[in-house]
């Protein structure tokens, strides 16, 4: 009888190639200057040719909508004053947490930011 090997099995059964990285990195970057329209570009066109940027795509989908949400419940929190607070930590954390997704992505590890929702997965 054989065990199945369900320990540390990553998701993807082979590693990302250096192009798929590429992608990956790209749909983070590209959020820099336009925040949905291209990153939504590259998932939208390279989905289909591999998992690792179909899921990269999605996280940062997922990624975007909930810091959108955060930052919508701490706009209504300013009108009692403690979004004056919490606005700029969300902020810190958006910036924080693409520069890692960055890195993830280069190294090729599936990354959903912390306080993420996971709308689609």
């Amino acid at each position: 009888m054989e065990a199945s090997n369900t320990t540390t099995e990553s998701v993807y059964p082979l590693k990302p190639s250096d192009d798929e990285r590429l992608m990956a990195v790209l749909i983070y970057v590209t959020s820099f200057f336009t925040t949905i329209i291209l990153p939504l570009i590259i998932w939208l066109v390279k989905r289909d040719d591999s998992r690792f940027i179909d899921v990269t795509g999605k996280n940062y989908i997922n990624f975007i909508l909930s810091y959108t949400i955060w930052s919508a419940i701490g706009l209504l929190l300013v009108l009692v004053l403690v979004g004056l607070i919490i606005l700029p930590i969300i902020s810190l954390l958006v910036f924080i947490f693409h520069i890692v997704a960055i890195v993830k992505a280069y190294h090729g590890e599936d990354y959903l930011p912390p306080l993420s929702i996971r709308f689609f997965s």
